[in-house]
């Protein structure tokens, strides 16, 4: 590395470093955790997953407490229920009609209620995943699992973020 390249991004780099105080200046503040302690992270804690039915839900309840890290002893003030609605498509033929890719398409409709049964919130997400179907059957199903897998671990980051933007916003009020 030249000596010019090397002052060039040690300049970059204090640059960063000078206009990163100015970030709190322009509103700008994390989303899951605040300055006080208080933040959404311990509104999260408090919310009390209800179950949901079949193994999808199974798992979305399972990421959410841990997305949330709600599986302590915290009081809840807030009770999370959502119902799955699960499809899948064959998206791939073979001239024979034989199906070789499937689309899973999931969708969550979720009700945010607090102690008294009020509803605070209500939204729906959707998440896609695909696999494919191969010559052995045990490697379809393990494809197909971890597609399912992997759309309920995304629809519980998104509706982590619906929340943590709706809670961000009552506070910011």
């Amino acid at each position: 590395m030249t000596e010019r390249q090397t002052r060039g991004r040690f300049f970059v780099a204090f640059l960063a470093l000078a206009f990163l105080p100015l970030l709190g200046g322009c509103g700008f503040h994390p989303l899951y955790a605040s300055g006080d302690g208080g933040g959404t992270g311990a509104i999260f804690r408090a919310i009390y997953v209800e179950p949901i039915a079949d193994r999808s839900g199974y798992e979305l309840r399972n990421s959410l407490i841990d997305l949330f890290d709600a599986g302590g002893r915290t009081q809840k003030a807030y009770r999370l229920a959502i119902t799955l609605q699960e499809d899948q498509k064959g998206v791939a033929l073979q001239t024979d009609a034989t199906i070789t890719r499937y689309n899973y398409n999931v969708r969550a409709h979720y009700v945010l209620t607090d102690t008294k049964g009020a509803v605070v919130t209500r939204g729906q997400e959707s998440t896609l995943s695909s696999y494919n179907v191969v010559a052995s059957p045990y490697a379809t199903l393990i494809a197909q699992q971890d597609a399912q897998k992997q759309a309920v671990n995304d629809l519980a980051q998104r509706i982590r973020l619906d929340l943590g933007v709706f809670f961000s916003r009552q506070k910011a009020q």
